[in-house]
C-alpha cells in the first residue's frame, strides 16, 4: 500500500521499521531470536523473573506515573506553561525493566527518553517537575532545557544532554575508572536508534570492548530518529549485530515485555560486574507520540503502523501479565492512574509556585570568591535588571 508522507510516496509495508503489519513483530532484521519473556496476551512463555508482588506492582505503579508524567507535561507545553517535552508513551518497558535490573549504586548515563529510570530509583516527580519549569530547585537552576534531569540521589543519574550520543563516551570513561578503582558498580548507558550513527557509539563500543569496561549500552530501537526510519538509519541487519565489530556480546530484545528488558539487562549487568565487559542490548519497541512536543510525527509516520504498535502497548501488556497473577483488575488500573495524575498535579503546583534562579546564582554558583571584575560587571548587570523592574535581580545587591 502506497503512502505519501515526508514528502515522498513509500510502500508503507517496505519502510515500516519491523516488517509487516499484520505479523505481531514482523521478521526481525537479523537472525537473532528477539528475547521475549512474556507474551502479548501476557502469558509467561520464559523462565518465571520469581519478583515479589510488591515489585511487580512497584514497576506498574512506574509505568503509571511515566505515562502521567507524560501526559501532564504535553498539556502544560501546549498551554504555554513549560516551553518543551518529550514523549515517552509506548516506551514505558524499556527504561522500567532496564532500571529494575541496577543497584542504586550504579550509574545511569541517560537519553531525554529515559523518565521512568530516575522515577524507578526513587527520585520523584516534583523534583522532575522543578526541571520542567527551571525554577531556583532545579539542580540545573534553570541553565538546561525541561526534561535535562540530573541527579545524584537517590540513584545516580547523570545529566542529559542534547546531543545525540554524548553520554555513551562518557558512560565508558565512568565505568572504566570504576573497574581502575576495584568499585563494584556498573554504568548504564540508553540511546536512541538515531544515537548508532554518532561517533561517541562507535568510539564507546571500541574502548569499551577493549577495556572491558563495566557498562551496559542500551539502544532503545523505537522505529525512528526524529523522522528518520531505522530502514535509512543503518544497511547493518539490527543494531544488536553492531557488537560484533567491537568484540562483545548484542541481544535483541522485545521492548515492549518489561520482564524480557529486566532479563537481558540483569545478564549484563551481572556479567560487567564479574569483570567480563560490556554488552549492546537492542530493545525493538515504538515511540507512539513525537519525538518531541516540536514534532509532527503525522507528517512521516504511517497512521497503520501507529495504529499496529498501539495494539502492543507496553502497559496493557503488563497489566494482562499481573491480572493472570491476580495483581490487577480494571479499577485497580483506572485507580493508581488516577492517583498518579493527582501526584504529578501536586507536583506541577509545588513547581510552578517555586521561584526562578536569582540572577546572582550565575556567580554565586560557580566562585566562592567572585573576581573584582566580574563584581564590577556583575553589580552592573544587577543595577540594569533592578531598573527594569526584574524580579530576579537580587534587589540590586551583589550576594558574596
Amino acid at each position: 500500500m502506497a503512502r505519501r508522507y515526508d514528502g515522498r510516496t513509500v510502500d508503507c509495508r517496505s519502510e515500516a521499521p519491523f516488517g509487516p503489519l499484520e505479523e505481531l513483530y514482523g521478521p526481525p532484521m537479523t537472525a537473532q531470536e528477539l528475547l521475549t519473556v512474556t507474551a502479548p496476551d501476557g502469558t509467561l512463555q520464559g523462565a518465571d523473573p520469581k519478583l515479589s508482588s510488591d515489585e511487580l506492582l512497584h514497576c506498574y505503579r512506574t509505568m503509571l506515573m511515566v505515562r502521567a508524567f507524560d501526559d501532564v507535561c504535553l498539556k502544560l507545553q501546549r498551554s504555554g506553561r513549560i516551553g518543551f517535552s518529550i514523549p515517552n508513551k509506548g516506551v514505558e518497558a524499556c527504561q522500567v525493566g532496564a532500571a529494575s535490573a541496577l543497584r542504586a549504586s550504579d550509574w545511569i548515563f541517560p537519553s531525554y527518553r529515559d523518565f521512568g529510570m530516575a522515577l524507578y530509583h526513587g527520585v520523584t516527580p516534583t523534583e522532575m517537575m522543578h526541571n520542567m519549569f527551571g525554577n531556583d530547585l532545579d539542580t540545573a537552576r534553570g541553565r538546561q532545557m525541561p526534561v535535562h534531569f540530573s541527579f545524584d540521589a537517590p540513584i545516580h543519574f547523570v545529566s542529559i544532554s542534547s546531543p545525540l550520543g554524548t553520554q555513551i563516551p562518557q558512560a565508558v570513561g565512568a565505568a572504566y575508572a570504576m573497574k581502575l578503582r576495584g568499585e563494584p558498580h556498573v554504568a548504564l548507558t540508553s540511546f536512541g536508534d538515531g544515537s548508532t550513527s554518532t561517533l561517541g557509539f562507535h568510539s564507546g563500543l571500541n574502548f569499551a570492548g577493549v577495556w572491558k569496561a563495566p557498562v551496559v549500552f542500551l539502544c532503545q530501537n523505537n522505529g525512528y530518529a526524529i523522522s528518520c526510519p531505522t530502514s535509512e538509519q543503518t544497511a547493518s541487519e539490527s543494531f544488536a549485530i553492531k557488537a560484533k565489530a567491537y568484540g562483545i556480546p548484542g541481544v535483541r530484545v522485545d521492548g515492549n515485555d518489561l520482564l524480557a528488558m529486566r532479563k537481558a539487562t540483569l545478564e549484563a549487568v551481572e556479567r560487567a560486574r564479574r569483570g567480563d565487559g560490556p554488552t549492546l542490548i537492542e530493545a525493538v519497541t515504538f515511540r507512539m507520540g513525537g519525538h518531541s512536543t516540536s514534532d509532527d510525527p503525522t507528517r512521516y509516520v504511517p497512521k497503520e503502523l501507529v495504529e499496529a504498535w498501539a495494539k502492543k502497548d507496553p502497559l496493557a501488556r503488563f497489566e494482562r501479565f499481573l491480572e493472570k497473577r491476580k495483581l490487577w483488575t480494571k479499577e485497580l488500573g483506572e485507580r493508581l492512574y488516577a492517583e498518579a495524575l493527582e501526584h504529578i498535579g501536586q507536583a506541577v503546583k509545588v513547581a510552578e509556585a517555586t521561584p526562578a534562579p536569582k540572577l546572582e546564582s550565575i556567580f554565586s554558583d560557580v566562585y566562592a570568591d567572585v573576581p573584582a571584575h566580574l563584581r564590577r560587571q556583575g553589580q552592573a548587570a544587577f543595577d540594569l535588571a533592578a531598573r527594569k523592574g526584574d524580579a530576579g535581580a537580587g534587589d540590586g545587591k551583589f550576594p558574596l
